[in-house]
């Protein structure tokens, strides 16, 4: 194996942090960042010892706005870009470079029923578009996050490790 892509994700949303069972808690940690532990566990030391191999994390821009409604998503993807940047300089020696990327807002079916959810638990109309809150005017698309995730195992990156590339269309502010 030469490359590595962890893109499981997701978890519902609740009124607020505080409502989030234990059990959602637990089971965002396994899925969005204990996943690619593991995933990582199997594969990276085959990498490790042919001295050559890419990795990427797929993460989530809303690691840079945390709300409590998903904070069990967010809090889990946040470790899952702290042990990314941890794992590449681990890995680095060895030829092997660990990359997140962190999309925003992306038009997809998981996607469009959690903000549904969303929308219902806050009495709100479902917002079926990105035109107001996403400065480029647009939902991203699967294929934004997957030529970002190309990029990043290819050679033109190269020189790129622990890094976490932010593909959300301007939607999340940062400083």
């Amino acid at each position: 194996v030469d490359i590595v892509v962890h893109n499981a994700g997701g978890a519902g949303p609740h009124p607020g942090a505080l409502a989030i069972p234990d059990e959602e808690w637990q089971g965002a940690l396994d899925l969005n960042y204990l996943a690619a532990v593991r995933l990582d566990a199997l594969l990276a030391p085959g990498m490790r010892e042919r001295g050559a191999g890419a990795i990427v994390h797929v993460s989530s821009a809303a690691v840079l706005t945390p709300v409590g409604p998903f904070l069990h998503y967010v809090a889990a993807k946040a470790a899952l870009e702290s042990y990314s940047r941890g794992l590449s300089l681990e890995l680095a020696p060895y030829g092997v470079r660990v990359n997140a990327v962190s999309p925003g807002r992306v038009a997809t079916p998981g996607g469009e029923a959690t903000r549904e959810r969303w929308a219902r638990l806050n009495g709100a109309p479902s917002q079926t578009n990105a035109d107001d809150t996403t400065p480029l005017g647009r939902d991203g698309q699967p294929d934004d996050i997957a030529n970002a995730v190309l990029f990043l195992v290819s050679g033109r990156a190269g020189w790129l490790t622990g890094s976490n590339l932010i593909v959300d269309g301007g939607e999340f502010p940062r400083g």
